[in-house]
C-alpha cells in the first residue's frame, strides 16, 4: 500500500493548531495561540448578527403581518436617518401591519416639513367655556389609549379648571392657624387662581361655570424644547416646521424627556395602549398617530396627519368657540400671525426662555 504523501499526513509538516486545549499541553518555549478571546467573541458576534438578519429577512417573507414588521422594525433607523427608499419600505410595512390589525385600510402618511412653514398656535384664553371638546377630539383623533384601568388612559390636552376670587386687603390679618404664631397669610385659603389636585379632570354640569377660568394646555412645541436636549437616544427632535416629533420605535422609555418638559405634556405607555379597532383613525402620519407601544412616550404633535395636508388640527377644528387658532407664523397674512401683531399675547413659563410657539391671547 502506498504511504500517503499529502503534507497533512506528516506530523512534522502539520501547522500549528490554535485550539486552547493542544496550547495548554505543548512545549511552554513554543509559541502561545494567536487567537485572542476578543477576536474570538468579535467573530462569534458577527456570527450571531448574520443568523438573525438572515432570520429576519426570512420573517419579513412571513404572511405573518405583525411578526414580518416586529422582525424588522428590530434593525430599522432612526427615522430622520433613512433615505427615502427605507422610509417608503417602512411605511409598506406598517400599512400592511395595522390593516391587518385593526381590519381596515390604513394609510401612513410620510409627508415631511415643507418649505416657507413655521406652525403657530394661539389661544384665546377668554374664550375658552371649558368644554373639554378639544381634549375628547384630540383622544379619537390621534388613536390614544382610551382603557379605564391605571395607567390606561391618555389624554395630551389638560384643561385646567381654576376658581375664580380676588386678593384682598381687609383679609391680610387672618392667617391661619391663629395664635401660634405662624403666618401663612390672610388669603391663603381663598380661591382665586388656585388649580386643586384632580381639577384637570373636573365634570360639570354645564360650561361655562360663573366660578371659574379655564386654562388648556398641552405640548408647547418650543423652539428650543428641554426634552430633546435630554433624550439620551436622540429619538424626539424638532422638526424643519416646527413640531417637536418622537420616533416611537427607537424611544427606550426612560422618562427624561418628561422630566424635562415644564409643561407636563408628555405622556408613557405604561400599559399596552387600549384602543378599539372600530375606533382606530385609520388616517395616521408615521411621526404622528400611528399607534404606539407599550413603554413609549407620546405627546402632541399638532396632528401632523392633517397639518401637513392643509387642515386644522381636530383641537382647533372642534373648538365651539373659535378660542383655537392655528397657521403659518411665517406668512404675515396668516391667522396666527395677525393675533400675535394685534393682541395681547403671552407665553407659558417665558422666564424659562423654552419659546413656545402656543401662543395665549386676550382681546
Amino acid at each position: 500500500m502506498t504511504p500517503d504523501k499529502s503534507p497533512s499526513a506528516d506530523p512534522a509538516q502539520e501547522k500549528p493548531s490554535h485550539s486552547p486545549t493542544q496550547a495548554a499541553s505543548a512545549d511552554p518555549s513554543a509559541p502561545g495561540p494567536t487567537t485572542s478571546r476578543r477576536g474570538f467573541l468579535k467573530a462569534g458576534g458577527a456570527l450571531s448578527m448574520s443568523s438573525l438578519m438572515g432570520t429576519a429577512a426570512l420573517m419579513t417573507q412571513s404572511d405573518d403581518a405583525a411578526a414580518a414588521t416586529e422582525w424588522a422594525e428590530h434593525f430599522q433607523k432612526n427615522y430622520r436617518l433613512m433615505t427615502d427608499a427605507e422610509k417608503a419600505e417602512a411605511r409598506t410595512r406598517l400599512e400592511r401591519r395595522y390593516s391587518s390589525e385593526y381590519g381596515k385600510k390604513v394609510t401612513v402618511d410620510t409627508t415631511g416639513p415643507q418649505p416657507g412653514v413655521l406652525m403657530g398656535y394661539a389661544l384665546n384664553i377668554r374664550k375658552c367655556i371649558g368644554c373639554r371638546r378639544c381634549v375628547h377630539a384630540c383622544v379619537e383623533e390621534n388613536n390614544q389609549s382610551r382603557g379605564t384601568r391605571p395607567g390606561e388612559k391618555i389624554e395630551w390636552i389638560q384643561v385646567l379648571r381654576m376658581e375664580r376670587g380676588e386678593f384682598a386687603k381687609d383679609k391680610m390679618n387672618q392667617g391661619y392657624p391663629e395664635g401660634l404664631g405662624i403666618q401663612v397669610g390672610g388669603n391663603a385659603y381663598t380661591p382665586a387662581g388656585q388649580v386643586l389636585e384632580g381639577q384637570y379632570r373636573y365634570e360639570p354640569e354645564a360650561v361655562p361655570e360663573k366660578d371659574a377660568t379655564y386654562m388648556p394646555i398641552a405640548c408647547m412645541q418650543c423652539e428650543k424644547p428641554p426634552c430633546v436636549k435630554v433624550c439620551p437616544v436622540r429619538t424626539t427632535y424638532r422638526e424643519a416646521d416646527g413640531p417637536v416629533v418622537i420616533d416611537y420605535n427607537w424611544c427606550i422609555g426612560c422618562r427624561m424627556c418628561m422630566g424635562a418638559c415644564p409643561y407636563w405634556a408628555r405622556r408613557i405607555n405604561l400599559t399596552t395602549p387600549v384602543l378599539p379597532k372600530e375606533e382606530m383613525n385609520p388616517v395616521t402620519h408615521y411621526l404622528g398617530n400611528r399607534p404606539r407601544m407599550r413603554g413609549v412616550v407620546e405627546k402632541c404633535h399638532w396632528c401632523l396627519q392633517r397639518s401637513r395636508q392643509g387642515r386644522y388640527p381636530a383641537c382647533v377644528e372642534v373648538c365651539p368657540v373659535g378660542a383655537r387658532k392655528f397657521g403659518n407664523l411665517l406668512d404675515p397674512e396668516s391667522e396666527v400671525s395677525k393675533i400675535l401683531e394685534r393682541k395681547n399675547v403671552f407665553r407659558l413659563k417665558a422666564e424659562l426662555n423654552t419659546f413656545p410657539k402656543f401662543f395665549y391671547f386676550y382681546d
